[in-house]
């Protein structure tokens, strides 16, 4: 596992550096969401009632050529959105970025309900009808790859030349991301949050976690829809309920809040993990990319499950795809970032076991001014451990030079050695070897000590400071549904990749490596899943929000029609009659 964390710290480090710099992703999010919002007339706005009816299957007619009908087609792409970033993914972006980052996340919904209207839209307009295919394969495919190639042929057919590759490297990146954003990271939170409750190895989780979704992805897309119109609901609505309950127990903060959160959007002060972070374009990159991660709007991915659905009018999915970032994000990610600051948890350090072999520990390089090292991703800058550690009274003593031990990137300032602090541990941490040795010889390989939380084990604190055991075990259960729902998701947008390079011979082995990664992203380090997760995200987004803007005069012309024939109502009058 050390190679593959080697490698994947080392792709990430290029890309971040040389290929997309997280500026620059930011953007041309933010920059194509403001253009499709203007150009579209903020349809965000003036069209979100009309995604509501869709959705509800007043329009819906079974005959329509697709696999599912609006409402599993917006639950599958839910499944797939509403998942771990709106646990793991708040918390992480408040820890780095602080609570300003929420504020971000927000700005990236708003503008991404138009792009995810858009992606929407031309998928259903460019998709695929499958011939020869088992019905359980699906019938049709559809997604950027598709209006990549077929859409920008047709707009740009000079350029032609360009498309079909441009078309396939999105594909091959989706990939690519559905192995690690659309599943790693899912079980690696999954198991993290395991750990955390009941001890029990992220191999056994991994193990467990990655059959189940195996069982259920190999039945296709049609098992997919039925399983997450069922779990999307449920999750959403339990998640939501205990959180609501805990705002409600802490109203009086919940206003006090909102203004620690707007204010931290454009003014930032220190971050928790170190002073470094206190800058505003970290706030801004980590809400970003966080909110990017949590509605995926802008990456292309969620037009591939919106493709099957049962309609021939393009427009009527695009428009329930406009409820996603909306539901996702402005709702129930704020939800849980109002929690996190209202409760107090989100910069609190608690009483923490650490086993000095934790992929959570981290050594941190710190600058000649005293203060913490950041790179440009806005990750905070580590390096190997130091040979030793003194501890005196419980206290780390460090050379000029060397790097800090650190949990969750932040150092832990006192070290004890039994789990209630009482007996401070005094000696010295061997790190390279995971243990700690006192000065009366005793070896220890697990200390205690004040120490901050992140991911999902952060907003189980906050659940637990209200609603205690039956809190954390909310915040658990959500973070099964959430992690088995969203990879199962992202299986099948990863398939149709697999199909549409290599042909339907590819999606059983396809799948296959989807469990392989499954299971490596429950036994790898949090931080480097997501910091490659953001790398995956940026490879695919560019090629995809390139195709959006050279394709907005199609989607503003569909629209037009559309609105100007209003189909639906023949939809209606066949139920009537």
């Amino acid at each position: 596992m050390e190679f593959i964390t080697q490698v994947i710290t080392t792709i990430t480090d290029i890309v971040n550096n040389y290929i997309v710099p997280p500026t620059f992703l930011i953007v041309a999010l933010l920059g194509t969401g403001l253009f499709l919002t203007l150009r579209l007339g903020f349809i965000q706005l003036k069209r979100l009632k009309h995604g509501i009816e869709v959705t509800s299957g007043k329009f819906d007619d079974p005959n329509e050529p697709g696999d599912v009908s609006h409402f599993q087609a917006l639950t599958t792409a839910l499944s797939a959105t509403v998942g771990v970033g709106n646990i793991a993914g708040v918390a992480v972006a408040i820890h780095w970025g602080g609570p300003g980052a929420l504020f971000w996340m927000w700005m990236t919904a708003f503008f991404g309900m138009a792009v995810k209207y858009s992606e929407v839209t031309l998928a259903l307009k460019y998709r695929n009808i499958e011939e020869n295919v088992s019905s359980n394969q699906g019938v049709v495919a559809g997604g950027p790859m598709y209006y990549i190639e077929k859409g920008l042929k047709e707009v740009y057919p000079s350029m032609a030349v360009l498309w079909k590759p441009l078309a396939i490297f999105f594909a091959m990146g989706l990939m690519l991301t559905s192995f690690l954003t659309g599943n790693a990271i899912q079980a690696n939170t999954l198991a993290d949050q395991v750990e955390s409750n009941f001890g029990l190895s992220p191999f056994i989780t991994g193990a467990i976690t990655a059959t189940l979704v195996g069982i259920i992805i190999f039945g296709g897309i049609k098992r997919i829809g039925r399983v997450t119109s069922i779990l999307a609901p449920m999750m959403a609505l339990l998640y939501i309920a205990g959180a609501l309950i805990i705002l409600a127990m802490n109203f009086s903060e919940v206003i006090p809040a909102f203004g620690t959160i707007v204010k931290e959007a454009f003014n930032p002060t220190a971050g928790v993990a170190g002073t470094g972070v206190g800058v505003f374009l970290s706030t801004l990159m980590w809400g970003v990319k966080r909110g990017l991660f949590s509605n995926e709007a802008g990456q292309g991915s969620a037009p591939i499950a919106h493709a099957a659905a049962k309609t021939d009018e393009p427009v009527s999915e695009g428009v329930v795809a406009l409820l996603e970032p909306f539901i996702d994000t402005i709702l129930i990610c704020t939800i849980t970032g109002l929690v996190l600051v209202s409760t107090g948890v989100w910069n609190a350090k608690h009483p923490t076991e650490m086993p000095l072999t934790s992929s959570d520990i981290s050594y941190l390089v710190y600058s000649d001014d005293g203060n913490t090292s950041q790179d440009a991703g806005g990750n905070l800058t580590t390096g190997d451990a130091p040979a030793l550690i003194r501890v005196v009274a419980g206290e780390p003593h460090y050379q000029n030079g060397d790097t800090r031990f650190a949990w969750h990137d932040v150092t832990v300032d006192r070290f004890f050695v039994d789990e209630a602090h009482t007996q401070t541990f005094e000696g010295v941490i061997h790190a390279a070897e995971g243990k700690a040795v006192a000065a009366n010889g005793a070896e220890w390989t697990t200390l205690y000590g004040m120490a901050v939380e992140t991911s999902a084990p952060l907003t189980a604190k906050a659940f637990s400071k209200n609603l205690g055991r039956i809190g954390e075990w909310i915040v658990l259960l959500c973070v099964v549904l959430f992690a088995i729902s969203t990879a199962i998701s992202w299986s099948y947008y990863g398939d149709r990749c697999a199909n549409y390079v290599f042909g339907p011979a590819a999606i059983v082995p396809y799948k296959l490596v989807f469990i392989v990664f499954h299971f490596i992203g429950a036994v790898t380090s949090l931080n480097v899943i997501w910091n490659f997760g953001d790398v995956a995200l940026s490879l695919v987004t560019i090629p995809n929000l390139l195709a959006l803007i050279l394709l907005s005069g199609v989607v503003w012309r569909t629209t037009a029609s559309y609105f100007e024939r209003k189909p639906w109502t023949r939809y209606v009058e066949k139920k009537e009659s």
